[in-house]
């Protein structure tokens, strides 16, 4: 392989068999090395090939300005979460995360951390991915000597989900801010307390992520069955108004008033949840 791009000591661009770039990492990797030189396979670390160019692109830019230490530990965390998550995660990640990181140990230094004002959200939404957060805390401080708090463990669970549902990091926010906003309706109407162990509040609230997701997104779901709706609506009499107080919320705050079947699937859910807190 010959060095195609240097972006600085410890990072090169290769062009491998295909024509596609290769990002390659190590220690002195690209010192005193010029574009045709060979490269020695020998400090070879790390290979990244990205398939959307503009994400490689994007990635190799970030490279050249931030030390190999943060990338390769942003590298160990990713993979680390490939591990839990289902589904795969966005090459966004490499950047999103990258990014971060460096960025939050620079504020750290200089005593700027930033609050997260989402944080028990997160937690409770978010347990599995918020997990992955706290594994990156501890990585970032075995590996970079850096010990950042857990409200940053809060922000790298955003970039998890980002990756996973490839949204945008206000869109998560925001879906964030609806699945408390329902939560809440529901708890308000039926005067009680959440069991967050419970199997049908974990089923609601996966429910909801993807729900908010798709109000955020503008995307409609399958249509069903006409008659299905009608039955739910009269047999689960109480989920349904819950229901449609949310729907009253979602046109007032987001212009979204409930479809047929979105309305089906909240009733069912909220049924379940009901039912299963009053017989605790």
């Amino acid at each position: 392989m010959k060095v195609h791009k240097i972006l600085n000591n410890n990072v090169v661009v290769t062009i491998d068999e295909k024509g596609k770039e290769l990002i390659l990492t190590g220690r002195g990797i690209g010192f005193k090395k010029r574009e045709g030189d060979l490269i020695d396979s020998n400090l070879i670390e790390k290979k990244f090939s990205l398939e959307n160019k503009d994400t490689a692109f994007k990635f190799t830019e970030l490279l050249s300005q931030i030390p190999l230490e943060v990338l390769t530990t942003s590298e160990v965390i990713i993979n680390y979460a490939k591990q839990f998550i289902e589904g795969k995660l966005q090459d966004s990640i490499y950047i999103s995360l990258t990014d971060h990181i460096h960025s939050a140990i620079e504020r750290h230094k200089h005593g700027f951390d930033i609050p997260n004002g989402f944080l028990w959200e997160i937690k409770k939404f978010y347990p599995k991915e918020f997990k992955i957060g706290l594994y990156a805390l501890s990585i970032i401080k075995e590996r970079l000597n850096v010990e950042l708090p857990e409200d940053e463990a809060g922000y790298i669970t955003f970039h998890i989900i980002n990756a996973q549902l490839n949204g945008t990091m206000p869109n998560i926010v925001n879906m964030t801010k609806i699945m408390r906003e329902i939560l809440n309706i529901v708890k308000y109407h039926f005067n009680f307390e959440y069991d967050e162990n419970c199997l049908s509040y974990q089923r609601f609230v996966t429910h909801l992520k993807f729900f908010a997701h798709r109000i955020l997104n503008q995307q409609s779901q399958p249509q069903q069955d006409a008659s299905l709706y009608e039955i739910i609506r009269q047999k689960y009499k109480k989920a349904y108004l819950c229901t449609k107080q949310i729907d009253l919320h979602l046109i007032q705050q987001y212009q979204h008033p409930l479809s047929d079947d979105e309305s089906l699937y909240l009733t069912i859910h909220i049924e379940r949840l009901r039912t299963e807190l009053k017989n605790s």
